[in-house]
């Protein structure tokens, strides 16, 4: 056999356990992906997991890497339509969606791409009404929500709208009561979770639930590590939020768990390596967080790490 193809079986088998760390939950190290990036955006279709778009050294990329979570293994397939990073990515009846993010001029973006896998093809949908980037976005009741972020550069945005892939139509739905940027997302039953992000230049720890059932909003229980940059992820009755940035000095390596039934929070095992602009996506009972900055601003990594809740 190929000494090349040796030494790559290798790597798609690895998997190196560590130890149950305190706080609960644990963390394995898979195969990396094949390029460093930070500010990248990810979701799941079925067992198999597609990390786009983000910066690269030398600028933003289109590039779109799918991982086999079976298999533990990358490969490249079709680049988006254009370079962005500080998108949003969503899964939904078995295509992707990628909504917003900036150019590499950081000009935010008002596309709507849907990708289908099985075709490996992109197409362009109907545009976001408002072009934003480093904004969140959830799926829920079979649409897609589109959430915050910056409409530009400086200029937080407290837009809400929803897409109906369907009709191809987006239409508004009730603001995010604190705009901010850099924030993240989780759906569970009815409810939009939006955690943490960034607000001019500082963090805010704010947690905002929304009710799709009556278009309004509610605060929750703070997050105790005030981030940005961060990413979330649901299993089972807990949301689990992984790094983010203080901004310079600091990139977070802890993992806190949000409990919908109780409206609190709990620390977890932090994570093994810190990154900023990263993508957290569940697939099954494991979270692969994936790609990110180990260092405030400029710095990339092509890490893929889980984390096993207890």
């Amino acid at each position: 056999m190929h000494h090349g193809l040796i030494a790559a079986l290798a790597v798609a088998l690895m998997a190196v356990p560590s130890a149950a760390a305190p706080g609960g939950g644990r963390w394995e190290t898979r195969a990396p992906m094949l390029s460093e990036r930070t500010e990248v955006a990810g979701a799941a279709i079925g067992t198999k997991i597609y990390i786009v778009g983000g910066l690269v050294p030398g600028g933003a990329t289109s590039a779109v890497e799918e991982y086999d979570t079976a298999s533990n293994s990358w490969r490249r397939v079709a680049p988006m339509p254009a370079a962005l990073h500080h998108a949003a990515a969503v899964a939904l009846d078995g295509r992707l969606y990628v909504v917003g993010g900036y150019t590499g001029n950081w000009d935010p973006m008002n596309t709507t791409y849907e990708y289908d896998p099985a075709a490996n093809r992109w197409r362009s949908r109907a545009p976001l009404p408002t072009g934003r980037g480093a904004l969140a976005a959830v799926v829920l009741n079979g649409k897609i929500h589109a959430l915050a972020g910056e409409d530009r550069r400086g200029s937080d945005s407290g837009a809400h709208e929803e897409y109906d892939p369907a009709a191809d139509i987006w239409r508004s739905r009730a603001r995010v009561p604190t705009p901010r940027n850099h924030l993240t997302a989780v759906t569970v039953g009815s409810d939009i979770y939006l955690f943490a992000g960034r607000v001019g230049g500082r963090n805010e720890p704010v947690t905002e639930i929304y009710d799709s059932r009556t278009d309004r909003w509610r605060r929750g229980a703070p997050i105790p590590t005030s981030r940005s940059g961060s990413a979330a992820a649901v299993v089972g009755q807990f949301a689990y939020v992984f790094g983010g940035e203080l901004g310079r000095p600091s990139t977070y390596r802890e993992t806190e768990a949000y409990e919908f039934a109780t409206n609190t929070w709990s620390a977890r095992a932090p994570m093994p390596t810190p990154r900023h602009g990263l993508a957290a996506v569940a697939v099954g009972a494991r979270i692969y967080v994936i790609s990110g900055g180990p260092r405030p601003g400029g710095s990339y990594s092509n890490v893929n790490e889980v984390f096993i809740p207890e």
